[in-house]
């Protein structure tokens, strides 16, 4: 196994970026993911209901939860990031997943304050927000796409063959 490869597969830091094999990078990223797929399904729950007010509140507290939640994925996302050798295409790759990710937390991030300024108590979340959403998950996809492509393809941080083979002998 070269060399680059073997140093996109051990953690910069395994105290803060987890042991080789185990990246804590994916377990993180189940937070933000969950809170704002669950917020778009508060928000289009919201429109069809006669009483939206905890709809929304529960909508603007899971895109809060996500942002706080991706800012912890994206600063140990940073360390794996530091661990690929740069110029090559998984390191190419790693900077458009983190690049997509940044915009899509950035896009959170303006819906939570549209939100806290929009006086929408009563009623549902509005189009504008609504809509916000939809278009920052649809690039979370596909930064979720490229994350799987550095650890499924590339196999950024992931246990090499002999290592991962202990797990299926007899």
């Amino acid at each position: 196994m070269t060399n680059e490869v073997q140093q996109a597969k051990r953690p910069v830091s395994a105290a803060l970026a987890g042991p080789y094999g185990h990246p804590f990078h994916p377990m993180l990223v189940t937070v933000p993911i969950g809170a704002w797929v669950a917020a778009l399904v508060f928000d289009i729950a919201s429109r069809f209901v006669a009483e939206p007010a905890f709809l929304v509140a529960g909508s603007l507290w899971l895109i809060g939860i996500g942002v706080l939640g991706a800012l912890a994925a994206a600063m140990v996302g940073f360390l794996d990031l530091f661990a690929i050798p740069t110029g090559t295409p998984a390191f190419r790759t790693g900077l458009t997943h983190m690049s997509l990710n940044l915009t899509v937390t950035v896009g959170y991030v303006a819906n939570f304050l549209w939100r806290r300024a929009a006086d929408t108590v009563n009623g549902p979340v509005g189009l504008g927000p609504l809509l916000l959403s939809v278009v920052c998950l649809l690039l979370l996809a596909a930064a979720g796409y490229l994350g799987g492509k550095l650890a499924y393809h590339y196999g950024v941080r992931v246990a090499d063959e002999a290592t991962q083979a202990d797990g299926f002998r007899r």
